[in-house]
């Protein structure tokens, strides 16, 4: 196993992180124990969930995840061999999902009760990395490039918000704060009011990149490096799109796009197939496995400390792990990079 140190924390975590979000919705406890077993047997010691999981969310199922996660860090012992990565709900428009029938917000009493809650069901005194899932200000948060702006007032100032953050620091709730599903500006923001502020600095951020979306490579990346803010890569198989199982129509059955398709609209748009399947066109000259192909292209991007990778069963999870033994050469790259300029991000 790889290992870089996240951002300007102490953390030094495995390149390859293990995703949640299945758990306790399409995987079982006791194939999630499976599953947490193997990867921490093969060296990663990052494990990245969030008080939404298990996706889609549900009233019956919140914080499943968060329990099962939990329970397998207890029953190993191993608290403080393993970083415990989670994630508030930003601004949402759900009413159901934490108290008094109110929308999930970034302010005090909300990011208390949250990280309370998920603290609860991890049997945890703390978590090493909170991050806010995605912005209090109301942006297209998951799907295209565009920036459409809405005048209002209503919004968490990000002081206030890391006002809170930074306290629960001092108290011993967090280690390290990060950001996901963030913009350009609202990570600058972060940092510069961090800084006029004295208050804790973002160390990370998670957003979506893979072959289909390098979006991340505009504007976020010289970032990322300049002010050493890792990016935690999710989605490097752009849902299960880059796997191929999805190809000319095909829909196993009990897969997430079976399952929960219409959730996911990020990867139908009217290249991503074509551009996929030049990907596996490219994997197949150089003798690669795509998806190990795909994984690792993230991995070595000087802006990356992690991959999310996530799976249903123990074969993808061997596969996407294996991935950290490959060598991707200049020219694998280079025919990398000419798929990207026919079909540039067909998935943002």
């Amino acid at each position: 196993m790889n290992y870089k140190v996240l951002g300007t924390s102490d953390l030094k975590i495995s390149s390859i992180a293990m995703g949640t979000m299945t758990w306790g919705q399409q995987n079982t406890l006791e194939e999630a124990f499976q599953q947490m077993d193997f990867a921490y047997d093969k060296g990663i010691n990052i494990f990245d969930s969030a008080e939404l999981y298990p996706v889609p969310p549900t009233a019956e199922t919140q914080g499943e995840t968060s329990r099962i996660l939990g329970q397998w860090v207890k029953d190993r012992k191993i608290r403080d061999k393993v970083i415990i990565a989670d994630k508030i709900v930003g601004r949402s428009g759900m009413k159901w999902f934490r108290k008094d029938g109110v929308e999930t917000r970034l302010n005090q009493s909300q990011i208390e009760f949250a990280l309370d809650r998920t603290l609860k069901n991890l049997q945890m005194d703390y978590v090493d990395l909170y991050q806010l899932h995605w912005p209090d200000r109301p942006i297209n948060t998951f799907t295209g490039l565009e920036y459409e702006h809405t005048e209002t007032t209503d919004i968490i100032p990000i002081r206030e918000t890391l006002s809170v953050l930074d306290k629960l620091i001092k108290k011993g709730k967090i280690r390290y704060i990060g950001l996901s599903n963030e913009t350009a500006w609202g990570t600058s923001q972060f940092l510069k009011i961090a800084s006029e502020n004295n208050l804790s600095k973002i160390v990370s951020i998670q957003n979506p990149y893979n072959l289909l979306n390098r979006s991340f490579e505009v504007g976020l990346s010289e970032i990322s490096i300049r002010e050493q803010v890792g990016l935690l890569a999710y989605s490097p198989l752009a849902s299960g799109i880059l796997s191929g199982k999805y190809f000319d129509g095909k829909m196993p059955k009990g897969s997430r796009m079976e399952l929960f398709g219409h959730r996911y609209p990020r990867y139908k748009t009217m290249h991503a197939e074509s551009a996929a399947k030049k990907y596996h066109e490219v994997a197949k000259k150089y003798g690669l496995n795509p998806c190990q192909m795909a994984i690792k292209f993230c991995e070595i991007q000087k802006f990356t400390s992690a991959v999310i990778i996530g799976a249903t069963t123990m074969e993808q999870l061997k596969v996407n792990i294996d991935s950290i033994s490959l060598n991707l050469t200049e020219e694998v790259i280079k025919d990398i990079n000419h798929v990207q300029l026919i079909y540039s991000n067909p998935c943002p």
